[in-house]
């Protein structure tokens, strides 16, 4: 019996993990953790949420564009960002939440990361550590610019991924985040930035400050995290949407060279 491709493999396995099929999908991906993104899109746009009930869910506009909640952690965003080379995403982007880990990121900001730390692991099953995790520059640019016209302040540097998600007690751990002047953490945007790279996949990550885990009182909780909900996650889809919308009216290639 003939060996499946990786191709034919994430072919048959988009569907069976989002619910959508390949050619359901639009040329556009908003990458999300959260299921009231996708509740959001789907209610904007009359779209029917595909998957319930499975690992992962996902609707698609009649423009495009499509959005998956993937779930928590680095190895759902290798496993969503391997299924999708079943259909080339033109642009892939991450809206995704992050620890801010400097006094300058306060709850609220928007962090364009111009790299991510490869801290969390699953990245080293695509390329040695020497390889650093970088988004698309022209796909940043977009949403740089829809920032700006919205006179919305952003931070752009370093952020650090990570698997481990109960680390705020941890006083040796801490030190070294602040040793290696990262802006911000969270669990997946190295993986995302990696493993798109690996896949011949454009891709960015917009991450919106939702705690301040250096301190004490900055330390996620229910309560605070509702409140960075209703205060941010509709602006926070919003500026995804718009960017990646621009994008495809606009035609606009991302990618000008091969290497």
């Amino acid at each position: 019996m003939k060996r499946p491709t990786k191709q034919e493999i994430a072919h048959r396995w988009l569907k069976r993990y989002t619910g959508t099929a390949p050619e359901e999908y639009g040329d556009w991906i908003l990458l999300t953790n959260f299921q009231n993104y996708v509740e959001k899109f789907s209610k904007r746009f009359d779209a029917p949420i595909k998957g319930l009930g499975g690992p992962m869910v996902s609707a698609t506009n009649a423009d495009g564009l499509s959005i998956i909640n993937f779930g928590i952690g680095s190895a759902n965003a290798a496993t969503i960002m391997d299924l999708l080379t079943s259909i080339a995403p033109k642009g892939v982007l991450f809206l995704g939440k992050c620890g801010g880990l400097k006094r300058s990121t306060e709850i609220g900001n928007f962090i364009l990361p111009s790299a991510a730390i490869r801290g969390e692991g699953t990245s080293d099953d695509y390329f040695p550590k020497e390889v650093p995790a970088l988004p698309s520059f022209k796909l940043h640019k977009y949403v740089s610019q829809i920032l700006v016209e919205r006179g919305l302040e952003y931070r752009t540097g370093v952020v650090y991924t990570t698997n481990r998600r109960v680390w705020e007690h941890d006083e040796e751990f801490k030190n070294y985040l602040r040793k290696i002047r990262a802006l911000g953490i969270d669990m997946e945007t190295a993986t995302i930035f990696i493993t798109g790279f690996a896949n011949g996949i454009d891709r960015g990550a917009l991450l919106l400050v939702s705690d301040t885990p250096m301190t004490p009182e900055g330390v996620k909780t229910a309560e605070s995290d509702q409140n960075v909900t209703a205060k941010y996650v509709d602006l926070h889809l919003e500026i995804g949407i718009q960017a990646m919308s621009r994008i495809g009216e606009e035609g606009e290639q991302i990618k000008h060279f091969t290497y």
